[in-house]
């Protein structure tokens, strides 16, 4: 699997009548989650080892994938109480740094899947603490990616969604904004216009995902231009759900499946043109999947 599906158009069949199929430019798997999955699956037990393999929490926000590893022997812990010997595997979001400290105290081997780009945020959100910003992560509360970044925030760091959340704020003095990796940059420069007439000194870190922008521009340049979208990717998955969103604006024929099988043919009656697109979490063979069954449905 590769970071990105190439942006290739698709006849369903020779006849005329049938829709074109054309997956996004910018789609699936980004390096990040890539990482992660190769990570977890060479972490495997092999066949005939009795070692315990867990991650801690889902390895990425797709409950089909989180399957596909259970079944590899990739177990899924929810606490490290759950996974009291062999191997456990931080997952792509992070993790605040007390995990992995008390994991390696209980003498369990830790292989840190987070994604680099979610550890830049970490950096970020360090050194604006050293240099004495109160730290406000523009994010979905209560997501791991923003928990893990919050660890790494002081004490005093905040979570804010949207602007309406950064208005509620008592700010003054120096601020420094960092951002999961998976937001748009309009809510980012929503924030941004909300908070700078109330601060000394505002410094923003912009640390948006390029795959995260890339999949977003690449989804709503195909939906204007569709008569129906297909998101694939799992629904717990913040960034696909961003995906459908984007693409239910401009496309009203938009559909978020997690698998193939919840496709239906009603949903393609009179579509000339029916794109697909996908979250990071999403791996290339899902997106074929869903590819052979439109088709499928299509004759």
């Amino acid at each position: 699997m590769s970071e990105n599906v190439t942006n290739t158009a698709v006849t369903a069949s020779d006849q005329a009548t049938e829709p074109t199929i054309e997956i996004a430019a910018h789609a699936g798997t980004c390096y990040g989650v890539q990482r992660a999955l190769d990570m977890a699956l060479a972490a495997a037990p092999q066949a005939g080892e009795c070692t315990q393999v867990h991650t801690l929490g889902p390895l990425i926000h797709n409950p089909i994938v989180v399957r596909e590893l259970a079944e590899a022997g990739v177990g899924l812990a929810d606490t490290l109480d759950d996974a009291t010997s062999g191997t456990v595997i931080i997952r792509a979001h992070g993790v605040v740094p007390q995990v992995i400290d008390a994991a390696r105290e209980r003498g369990l081997n830790v292989v840190d899947a987070t994604c680099p780009y979610v550890k830049k945020v970490h950096v970020a959100a360090e050194r604006l603490v050293r240099e004495g910003y109160r730290v406000i992560v523009v994010g979905e509360p209560g997501h791991p990616e923003v928990e893990g970044i919050l660890g790494h925030a002081g004490d005093d760091a905040q979570v804010v969604s949207c602007a309406a959340d950064a208005d509620a704020l008592p700010l003054k003095g120096k601020v420094g904004l960092v951002v999961q990796t998976t937001q748009t940059a309009q809510n980012l420069a929503e924030v941004v216009a909300a908070i700078t007439p109330r601060v000394q000194e505002l410094r923003v870190i912009n640390t948006i995902c390029a795959a995260t922008s890339e999949r977003q521009q690449a989804a709503a340049t195909l939906a204007n231009r569709c008569d129906c979208m297909v998101i694939v990717g799992g629904k717990n998955s913040g960034n696909t759900r961003r995906l459908a969103q984007i693409c239910a604006d401009a496309c009203e024929r938009t559909y978020h499946i997690e698998e193939a099988s919840e496709l239906q043919a009603a949903w393609f009656t009179d579509a000339h043109h029916i794109g697909i697109t996908a979250g990071a979490s999403t791996p290339q063979e899902h997106i074929e999947r869903a590819v052979e069954r439109i088709k499928e449905l299509c004759r």
